[in-house]
């Protein structure tokens, strides 16, 4: 069974730090590019940061960028979102896809997609 599962989220005070993970079953995650979306109440999802399957290139969101950092280990066939320095609108669900086309490409939608896990970020 083709399968994404995010864990990891939880309530953090700004400035701290959080790793969502994104595990996947039924397919192999090193061949596939991952991305990982958010989307807060209210307002559209947006995408975070992704890294290309093909060659393990990434990117980010400019709202992101140097504060979260995407990796992959796939002896354990899971992508992870390293997040410090976090901020009050970093709260939202995250959600991970998984697609077989380049991150930014514009036809990335979202073979697979995981259920999603709470971040929330208050003091």
């Amino acid at each position: 069974q083709v399968q994404l599962v995010e864990s990891g989220g939880g309530l953090v005070q700004p400035g701290g730090s959080l790793r969502l993970s994104c595990a996947a079953s039924g397919f192999t995650l090193h061949y596939w590019s991952t991305a990982w979306f958010r989307q807060a109440p209210g307002k559209e999802r947006e995408g975070v940061s992704c890294i290309t399957g093909s060659d393990g290139s990434t990117n980010y969101a400019d709202s992101v960028k140097g504060r979260f950092s995407i990796t992959r280990d796939s002896a354990k066939n899971t992508v992870y979102l390293e997040m410090s320095s976090l901020k009050l609108e970093d709260t939202a669900v995250y959600y991970c896809a998984a697609d077989a086309v380049r991150c930014g490409s514009r036809y990335y939608t979202g073979k697979y997609w995981g259920q999603g896990t709470q971040v929330t970020v208050s003091s």
